[in-house]
């Protein structure tokens, strides 16, 4: 159960390649069928294998020969692995459907966020209404409307007042993602997911200074710090809350 899991991750990540490369060019994502950008010419099954094509072909397209970014190799695997340890997780239940969509989602949205900087309505569109549904109709231990509500409202409301305090420190792209999130993880998971990303993004940030990777003034998406503190979150965040208790309260 554990490998099927893995290679299902892996043949979704493939898919999800598809979906970060097309969606921001405004591009269908099921037609026409995968090409090699540089040759145009038309991939087969054998070229799309996960992970193993890549390798096979030492990051190569099979008949231009033109490099292929080892990013698609990166993206199977990352979504090969997260499925997995949801599954180690949450275990093999209803809780698992929803954490493997939202994943998925949040795979999407950070490697689009890194490439253009850019979080994309269309997909936050469909990512909320997939969250409300899933939530009313999977049943507990999802959040009911109310706390959906009211965590929307407080993550959104929390990064709208810091974009207007900053005058443009948070992104609007942040702000609605962070109120999706409400829809999906509830209250008071929210509030976790805020913290959490902002302690994520520092760190990184400090890193990536330290590292010479990164500026003072230079731009770091941040829609990637928080689909981490929601992706841990989402398998975390009664443990986390239960930590929080008991230490400070």
């Amino acid at each position: 159960m554990v490998i099927i899991f893995f290679f299902f991750g892996l043949l979704i990540g493939s898919f999800l390649n598809v979906c970060i490369y097309r969606l921001p060019q405004g591009k269908s994502i099921v037609s026409p069928p995968s090409r090699c950008p540089k040759c145009r010419a038309r991939l087969r099954l054998w070229d799309l294998i996960p992970v193993l094509s890549w390798v096979w072909l030492q990051g190569k397209c099979r008949y231009c020969h033109a490099s292929v970014a080892a990013r698609y190799a990166l993206v199977e695997l990352l979504t090969g692995v997260l499925f997995l340890w949801a599954f180690s997780v949450v275990g093999l239940s209803l809780e698992l459907i929803k954490a493997l969509i939202f994943i998925s989602f949040l795979i999407i949205i950070t490697f689009i966020d890194i490439d253009h900087q850019l979080i994309l309505d269309k997909v936050l569109l469909v990512m909320a209404g997939a969250g409300v549904v899933i939530n009313l109709f999977i049943g507990a231990p999802m959040p009911d409307l109310v706390s959906m509500l009211l965590a929307a409202a407080a993550g959104g409301g929390v990064l709208l007042v810091i974009a207007v305090l900053t005058r443009g420190g948070m992104g609007g792209g942040d702000i609605k993602l962070m109120a999706v999130l409400g829809l999906w993880l509830g209250w008071p998971h929210i509030i976790i997911v805020m913290f959490g990303s902002f302690i994520i993004g520092g760190i990184a940030g400090v890193l990536l200074m330290l590292l010479k990777l990164k500026g003072r003034r230079d731009y770091i998406p941040f829609g990637p710090f928080i689909a981490l503190a929601a992706f841990l979150t989402m398998l975390y965040g009664l443990d986390i809350l239960l930590w929080y208790f008991k230490r400070f309260l």
